[in-house]
């Protein structure tokens, strides 16, 4: 945006508030982005975007709703869990378990249980990488997530179903009618509520609460790693994945990464201010720059070139931005980053942040 846009009295009042004046409607507009006009400086004392076209400032999170716990079951048989779909009742301790998605999968496998079967996400790429392969052994698949096999996950004879009213709200009426089914209202953003349902269903609640107390003591030595809470809420980390057959996404703070990272201290940059829920913005080729921040992690989702990755990672646009110049840019797994979902894939992120972010 040149000088002469910035209305009269913007420009008496000097050139730093010119210069918030310029950041503001660039942070606004995505058209002005995609022209890659100047930035604003960088809130880590690193150094400004140097013309890349984003805004370096820190997000305004929100925080992160409580956890609320039920009572652990009584030992008497059966419990009631209070899912998406109202009460349901379940075996105090279910034995042959069906998950229906990525996150369920991440909880049981958290708590020591070993599903009798389970949804991929992937058509060809079987179940997540990033869990044990010892864990997984033995586990029948089922089918895609949001198209389970109903006659497969029948033929289990499971004594307990966990999903989400997300992936299979239409088919409840089904699956109940083959096993107690405990549904969430959606994945992602609640994850951190969800692992506590699932802890309930499967009758896990003390190991749940372990398990997440060992998660936040990890979180708070990552952030000391980075230089202490104040350290940490002046870097700016941004999380983009390259999704073959559709546009990039900017994650947000309302989404699961995004809470990983607010519980470190550190988070997106105020480009994700207006995200729709508070989950993610989508950005062309051409707009890539609005992704830069002191640190990028970057994932695709789908191969390299068909989800644009090579394209873009190989252009000006990225190779300008103050992270990639700083050397900053860090390609991560997508299964581990966007798909995993629960404590066992956060636990890793985290170890993963702390060694990217350490490093000189």
């Amino acid at each position: 945006m040149p000088l002469s846009a910035v209305p009269r009295r913007a420009r008496r009042a000097g050139r730093r508030r010119a210069a918030l004046a310029v950041t503001s409607a660039l942070a606004a507009s995505v058209a002005l982005s995609a022209c890659g006009a100047g930035g604003s400086s960088g809130s880590s004392g690193t150094g400004g975007s140097g013309g890349s076209g984003s805004s370096a400032r820190a997000a305004d999170c929100p925080a992160q709703p409580a956890t609320t716990w039920a009572r652990p079951a009584s030992g008497a048989g059966r419990h009631t869990v209070r899912t998406a779909q109202g009460e349901v009742e379940v075996p105090d301790a279910p034995r042959r378990v069906v998950v229906l998605d990525t996150a369920e999968l991440d909880s049981a496998i958290t708590l020591g249980v070993r599903p009798v079967g389970a949804t991929r996400s992937d058509v060809a790429g079987g179940f997540l990488n990033y869990l044990p392969k010892d864990k997984l052994a033995g586990i029948e698949d089922v089918g895609k997530i949001g198209a389970p096999n109903l006659e497969a996950v029948a033929a289990l004879k499971p004594d307990l179903i966990l999903t989400s009213k997300v992936r299979d709200g239409g088919r409840y009426a089904q699956l109940k009618a083959i096993a107690p089914t405990v549904m969430t209202e959606t994945t992602g953003y609640p994850w951190k509520q969800n692992f506590a349902t699932h802890a309930d269903a499967l009758g896990k609640i003390p190991e749940a609460k372990r398990a997440v107390a060992a998660y936040e003591a990890h979180a708070r030595r990552v952030s000391a790693a980075l230089g202490g809470a104040a350290a940490a809420q002046r870097t700016t980390t941004n999380v983009v994945r390259f999704v073959e057959g559709a546009d990039t996404r900017i994650y947000g703070c309302r989404s699961y990464i995004g809470t990983i990272l607010n519980d470190v201290g550190t988070g997106p940059t105020s480009v994700v201010q207006d995200a729709p829920d508070g989950m993610m913005i989508e950005v062309s080729a051409e707009q890539m720059n609005r992704a830069d921040a002191d640190a990028v992690f970057y994932s695709a989702y789908g191969s390299p070139e068909k989800s644009k990755e090579t394209r873009v990672t190989g252009g000006a646009l990225w190779k300008n931005m103050k992270a990639a110049r700083n050397g900053r840019t860090f390609r991560v797994d997508d299964e581990l980053w966007i798909q995993g979902i629960g404590y066992t894939a956060a636990d890793k992120i985290l170890s993963q942040l702390q060694e990217k972010l350490t490093q000189k």
